[in-house]
């Protein structure tokens, strides 16, 4: 088929730099965790603002995408490592930021107003959240392989409603409202469906099953070059400490 072969047709190159960007950017290192903090504080201020253009502003920044890309990746190279180590950071990210949405909600909403319609909307999930999120997973699947088309992805990162649903959870917990916490539940299980049903088929499309060598040598030096940070950090941490005890 014509269609099946535009995927295939995608360079080497190219589709060896996609396996790349995707284990580099589902690594579970500070830079990680500090910018979905962001995010999740940001989304969680438009809820309760009410502020739609917040929201979005949020969902530009979040990186929570790339380890749920890791995972449909690590399904069709049918390689646990991959999976798991993505999966371990979207969960440990999932985890931050409900918890500091929660915790922003608690400080910093006005007292009466914590479930604004811009949280309601992120708990009625139905079909078409579905097929918004599959749509949105397989295009920003294949437009990780073309890189003269990288400028659109901000605008798919729109589209793909990770972030606001976490928070809503966040939202919901704050303020014991489980018709909040279950609905935006079900809304990110709809939409992490969604992403991951679409990104296994566009990526298996693009034959990326044989790209398997280059996903693990990638995650060695992903995984090295966050230990050499760490050392890093720890030395200057502790230089400092000398210097203050002086």
């Amino acid at each position: 088929m014509i269609f099946l072969a535009r995927f295939q047709a995608i360079d080497d190159k190219d589709k060896a730099a996609v396996v790349r960007k995707l284990m580099r950017n589902s690594t579970p290192d500070f830079t990680f965790f500090y910018i979905t903090s962001l995010a999740v504080l940001m989304a969680t201020f438009g809820l309760l603002l009410n502020s739609a253009a917040i929201v979005i502003g949020s969902m530009l920044i979040a990186p929570v995408l790339y380890p749920i890309l890791g995972i449909a990746l690590g399904l069709v190279m049918s390689n646990s490592n991959i999976i798991g180590r993505s999966f371990i950071t979207l969960v440990k990210s999932f985890a931050l930021a409900v918890g500091l949405s929660a915790l922003a909600t608690v400080f910093f909403a006005e007292e009466g107003v914590l479930v604004t319609s811009e949280v309601l909307l992120r708990t009625e999930p139905n079909l078409i959240h579905f097929m918004v999120a599959a749509v949105a997973g397989s295009a920003v699947a294949y437009i990780l392989g073309r890189s003269e088309w990288s400028e659109t992805l901000p605008g798919i990162a729109i589209s793909v409603a990770l972030l606001p649903p976490l928070a809503a959870i966040g939202v919901g917990i704050a303020a014991l409202d489980l018709n909040v916490i279950t609905g935006a539940t079900v809304m990110l299980l709809v939409n992490l469906a969604g992403i991951l049903f679409a990104a296994m088929i566009t990526f298996s499309m693009m034959n990326l099953h044989d790209k398997i060598r280059i996903a693990e040598s990638t995650i060695k030096q992903a995984d090295k070059q966050k230990e050499e940070e760490d050392e890093e950090v720890e030395e200057i941490s502790k230089h400092s400490q000398s210097i203050d005890t002086k």
